[in-house]
Parts: structure tokens; sequence; C-alpha cells
């Protein structure tokens, strides 16, 4: 009984251990874009107290986000950018995928390992070769040489997913298709991409939330504020003197960005996490 008594206790302590560190790590991801949300809502001093909520929410604070400057347009650039890269992204890492999945060819794992060694550079190192290719190509102060610079850290990553989970797929499938007369395209297209479902779902995201949060080539790359994105449009907004920062819009404008993200993978949350556990374990 004294056995049975202990391991019942036992089980309860694990139990309340295990939702007390879920609770802490709840309250670390979310406390702080709860405060972004509170810090939002405020204005001149009222920034520099504590309240779990403001007393007189300043709404104010997210009008003049959009009044002050072109933050409509800086949100639509982003988009633009953000979707034309994930597009781009998927299609080419599709097709290198086939490739490097399931055709066999000399040096295939030698590929598959430089392009993934490519995402391991940082921005900042091919910075200087990336501007003067946008140059050279005209594209200054354009969203296309966003998209285009955005790749060299989208299409590693796709690809390499991609191959993964296009590895574990039956051969069957292939073969059959083959046996029907399908040409390649026809198989990835027609086969294989209804598959591939979650994993394209969570690499997309991804990429997605990838180029959205991007700040170092399109502060590079942009000029003119029409053309700026959302967190370049963000860190150049400012107050009267360089010492009054608007902290109440800041934090507004990083709401209205941050929202989206979270619908999308509250969406997408299923898929996401069967694409990252596909091919994982080896049936």
């Amino acid at each position: 009984m004294r056995s049975r008594a202990g391991r019942k206790a036992r089980r309860l302590l694990g139990r309340v251990a295990f939702y007390l560190f879920l609770a802490l790590i709840i309250f670390y991801t979310v406390f702080p874009f709860y405060w972004a949300i509170v810090s939002s809502l405020k204005a001149g001093s009222e920034l520099f107290t504590v309240d779990f909520w403001p007393p007189h929410p300043a709404w104010d604070n997210y009008v003049a986000v959009f009044r002050e400057q072109p933050f409509g347009r800086n949100i639509l650039n982003s988009l633009f950018v953000a979707v034309s890269t994930v597009i781009l992204s998927l299609t080419l890492a599709v097709a290198a995928a086939y490739a490097l999945g399931r055709i066999q060819f000399r040096g295939r794992t030698t590929l598959l390992i430089v392009v993934l060694g490519v995402s391991m550079f940082p921005q900042i190192a091919v910075l200087s070769g990336m501007f003067e290719l946008i140059r050279s190509l005209g594209l200054y102060n354009n969203l296309l040489a966003l998209t285009l610079s955005y790749m060299i850290f989208t299409l590693p990553f796709t690809v390499w997913v991609l191959t993964t989970f296009m590895r574990e797929l039956p051969k069957e499938l292939e073969e059959a298709a083959i046996v029907d007369g399908a040409k390649p395209f026809t198989i990835v297209t027609k086969v294989f991409m209804p598959l591939m479902g979650p994993a394209l779902a969570t690499t997309g995201l991804l990429a997605f939330i990838a180029a959205w949060n991007e700040f170092l080539f399109a502060l590079t790359f942009t000029l003119s504020s029409e053309m700026r994105t959302v967190p370049v449009a963000i860190a150049l907004i400012s107050g009267a003197s360089s010492f009054e920062l608007p902290w109440g819009n800041i934090m507004a404008a990083s709401v209205i960005v941050t929202v989206p993200l979270i619908i999308l993978v509250l969406i997408f949350q299923r898929r996401i996490v069967s694409g990252l556990t596909a091919g994982a374990v080896k049936g």
C-alpha cells in the first residue's frame, strides 16, 4: 500500500512539475508580445509605469502609425516580397528536391551539403557582393531586389526539407506513374505535390516569416520610404528628437506586423508539425 501511495505521489509531483514547466515556457514566450500590446496602448509618461492594462488606452498610437508615414504601403511591400519569395523558393525547391531525392547521380550528397552550406554564411558576408549584383541588374530601390536577395537564405532551407520529405515517398507511386507514361513534370505536380502538403506548408510558412522579418537586405537595397518593408519602416520611426522616440507608435507598429504571423501559425500549426516531423522516422 505504501509503495502504491508513493508511486501516486511521484506521478502527482511529476505532473505538477510538468505543468509548472509548461506554464513557465508559455509565460516566457507570450509575455513579450503581451507587453508590446500594453505598451502600444500607452502615451507619454504612462510608458514608464507598470500596469497590467493601461487605464486609458491610447488607440491613437495605431492611427498615428498610418498617418505619419506610408505604413500601409510598407505592409503591402512586405507582403509582396514575402509571397513572391515563397512562390519562387517552393517552385525551385520542389524541382531540386525531385532531382536530389529521386534521381541517382554522382555527387548528389555533396551537392546537397553545398546547398545547405550556403545558408550558413552570415548576411553581412555576402552583402557587398549582393549589392553589386543588384546594382548591375538595375534593381536598386526595387522590391524585386529583395525577392532575389532573400532567396539566399530561404532556398537552401526549402530544398533541404523538401528533399528529405521527397525521399520518404513510396517508390511504387513513381513507378506506377512511369508505367502509365507520365513525364517527370507530371509526376512531380500530379503525384508528389498532393502528398507534400505538410512539407510545403512548413517550408512556405517559415520562408514567409524569414522574408517578412528580414532587415539588413531591406535596409541596404531600398532607399525611398515608399519601397521600404515593415522592419525598416519600424526601425526608422523617429520622434521630435533622437532622444524622444515614440515608443507607443513603435510598439503599435510591431503589434500590427506580428498579428498576421500569429494567425498564419495558428491556421497551419498541424501541417507545420507534420512537415517538421516528416522523414524523422523510417517505416
